[in-house]
This record gives structure tokens, sequence and C-alpha cells, in this order.
């Protein structure tokens, strides 16, 4: 049997999306991380994040770094706001029934994009 992806062992884009709507609803309370999305037109930034978690979830979508640093450029997110963010999402996940260990792995994909999303 071939390995299973997070992705696929967590029900693919219909759950992630629950978790990237849950996520974004916790972020938009944040004092640190909310106003970054004041002016964000919010269907198209989930739409955006729910295939971006996907990939690091081992999914079929995938963000070239071009592509990711052309996306966070013009944003001045800073290392305090990558680590809210991470905090944010790795609880979200464990709330939505990920184990620790895979939740620990998305974190890991995400820290190893760190240098091209924080400006």
């Amino acid at each position: 049997m071939a390995d299973q992806t997070l992705f696929e062992k967590y029900g693919g884009f219909s759950a992630v999306s629950r978790v990237v709507l849950d996520f974004y609803d916790r972020l938009l309370d944040s004092d640190e991380i909310g106003p970054f999305f004041d002016d964000t037109e919010m269907s198209k930034l989930v739409d955006h994040q729910t295939k971006f978690i996907a990939s690091l979830l081992g999914g079929p979508s995938s963000y070239s770094d071009d592509h990711l640093k052309q996306l966070h450029t013009h944003l001045d997110i800073k290392n305090e706001h990558l680590d809210e963010m991470k905090a944010v999402l790795a609880k979200t996940l464990l709330d939505h029934g990920f184990a620790e260990d895979d939740t620990e792995t998305v974190m890991g994909e995400l820290e190893a994009r760190r240098g091209i999303i924080v400006g």
C-alpha cells in the first residue's frame, strides 16, 4: 500500500477548507494579524490559503517559491507575525483532529518557507 499523504489522511480539500475557514476566523480576531486582512477579499484569500495548506499536507496544489514570494512581498510580514500565525494554525489543526506529530510536520513545512514569506 502506497504511503498516504496528510492531505489524504485528513480528508482532502473539503477538510482543509473547513480548517482554513476556522483559521481565518481566529486570525481576524488577532490584534497583530487581523489588520493584514482589512482590505483583503477574503473569499479569494481563503481559496489561496486552502490550496497552500493542501500543498503543505502533500496535496495536489503547490506553489513555487517565486509565487509565494510574489504573494507576500508587498506585505510587511515580520517574524513575530509568522510566529503568531503558526501558533494559530497549529491550534486550529489540533482542534480539527490533527495528531500532534502531523501538526508538527505541517509547521515544519511552513517554517521551511519562512525566508520567503517574511519580508
